[in-house]
């Protein structure tokens, strides 16, 4: 990663930054490669997320998976304190606060709020976030080109995504009004939905809107909006995302098209998305708290970083329940999900 500090450069001196909270911090840690870098130590990572759906999980994964790459065994030298809020900000703050008073070594934060609630709780133990859609608005950190003292991250909004899909719905399809459903309580989406309005100045689509609190809401939320909307557009909205089955059951029925705004949901029968695999987001966050936990780098020195990879992917069977016919030209411009 070219904004970590070359590896060449600094000695690794793992566990040189956590020295307690470890429970099994009795050797030190040499130079040397990789494995021999975090072999002699076993660390706890606080893990929070807000709530449980698949784009969020598989971010963990990825995470998982980057620290694994990087010589930290589950089981044998890192300890994972897995969290989950149940989509309640108390809860989450809660867990933060809990994090702090266990002495972790490090917090991933997975979500906005679970970012926010860890910053809240601690400005000394290093916090690596994803699937935060707007880490400046959030606070969290200065700009993308600046982390925070403590905290750095990968935001799941890619620059393009949210232009490219809105010009593809105003081009490729015959909708005139889009339908939004978001949570309002969830600064994400609240940005996301300005960045959506923005994006769509230069052309005549309008835009309806439903809000929700909880997943519960989400199904009536779309119904509501049945009549008033050619198609649906979700953005990486936790609480929506969380009962995405809800709206495509709406749309199925009623043969209205769900865009969305990564791509697991694709899995879960929305029918295109241009976006990114929040696997690949959660990987480039392990990268980061891999060099933090080796001491080669202070979150601090790491900036924030945007998906490397973005895609549009269609899904050809939502298409045909959905009501869409799909069109020669876009086997150039997609992949396709059969």
């Amino acid at each position: 990663m070219n904004q970590i500090v070359s590896r060449l450069a600094i000695p690794v001196l793992f566990g040189a930054l956590m020295l307690s909270g470890c429970g099994g911090g009795e050797k030190t840690a040499t130079n040397g490669g990789k494995e021999e870098a975090a072999e002699n130590k076993t660390v706890t990572i606080g893990v929070t997320q807000i709530i449980q759906h698949p784009s969020l999980d598989a971010a963990f994964n990825g995470f998982k998976k980057a620290l694994e790459d990087e010589g930290f065994q589950e089981g044998k030298n890192v300890r994972y304190n897995v969290q989950n809020a149940q989509g309640d900000m108390n809860n989450s703050q809660t867990i933060a606060n809990n994090f702090v008073s266990d002495g972790v070594d490090l917090i991933f934060a997975n979500s906005t709020p679970s970012a926010q609630s860890a910053l809240n709780a601690t400005k000394d133990i290093p916090i690596v976030f994803t699937s935060v859609t707007d880490p400046v608005g959030a606070g969290l950190v200065p700009s993308m080109d600046k982390a925070g003292e403590n905290i750095t991250g990968t935001t799941d909004s890619h620059p393009d995504a949210i232009r490219k899909m809105i010009q593809f719905i105003d081009e490729q399809t015959d909708a005139k009004t889009v339908g939004l459903i978001y949570n309002a309580g969830e600064q994400n989406s609240v940005a996301q939905i300005q960045k959506v309005k923005e994006a769509a100045k230069k052309t005549d689509l309008k835009f309806v809107e439903a809000s929700v609190a909880t997943t519960a809401e989400v199904k009536q939320a779309a119904e509501s909006l049945v009549g008033k909307a050619d198609v649906f557009y979700i953005v990486t909205d936790n609480t929506v995302v969380s009962a995405i089955e809800s709206v495509v059951s709406v749309a199925n029925e009623k043969k209205i098209p769900v865009f969305t705004g990564e791509l697991d949901s694709l899995k879960r029968g929305c029918f295109a998305a241009y976006g990114f695999d929040y696997y690949d987001i959660g990987y480039q966050a392990g990268q980061m708290a891999a060099a933090i936990l080796k001491g080669e780098a202070k979150p601090s020195e790491i900036k924030p970083e945007y998906p490397k990879k973005l895609k549009l992917v269609i899904n050809k069977q939502a298409a045909e329940k959905q009501g869409i016919k799909l069109k020669p030209e876009w086997d150039q411009m997609a992949e396709y999900m059969e």
